[in-house]
């Protein structure tokens, strides 16, 4: 294996606070997440190679006050894949690590967020351009 992507998200309109949705969100959006870059970390580390991508989201730099929960575990994804990617150029090892910062996609996930932006993507447009920036070995897309 030379490359993973990992993509771990689920987010609620939640606009009130629900804490149910809000701590649904951190449990797989943080906690799901965390678990395979770690593990794809030490798989490469062994191999002095490979490709790390993480899907995080254009709301990791981009508040909504609709979904702070996501927004917030969407930085987490983001700053952490930074960390991994740092602790690897000191570590002197070729692995690459990619964040992909999505934007919205015409998903079920975005159709009811009645602010959804001008950028709104179809699934296959994404893919492309998720497949691209990997292609390139883009560190951040």
């Amino acid at each position: 294996m030379d490359l993973i992507i990992i993509s771990s998200g689920v987010g609620h309109l939640n606009p009130h606070l629900n804490l149910d949705f809000e701590k649904e969100t951190i449990d797989v959006n943080v906690s799901g997440f965390v678990v395979m870059p770690n593990v794809a970390y030490k798989y490469f580390l062994s191999k002095n190679s490979g490709h790390i991508v993480g899907i995080s989201s254009i709301g990791a730099v981009m508040a909504n006050p609709t979904v702070p929960a996501y927004n917030a575990s969407k930085t987490f994804v983001s700053n952490y894949l930074i960390s991994i990617r740092q602790k690897l150029k000191m570590q002197k090892v070729t692995v690459l690590v990619t964040d992909i910062k999505c934007g919205f996609v015409d998903t079920n996930m975005a159709k009811g967020d009645k602010d959804k932006k001008f950028w709104v993507t179809s699934p296959k447009k994404t893919a492309l351009q998720i497949y691209d920036s990997v292609k390139k070995k883009s560190v951040c897309f």
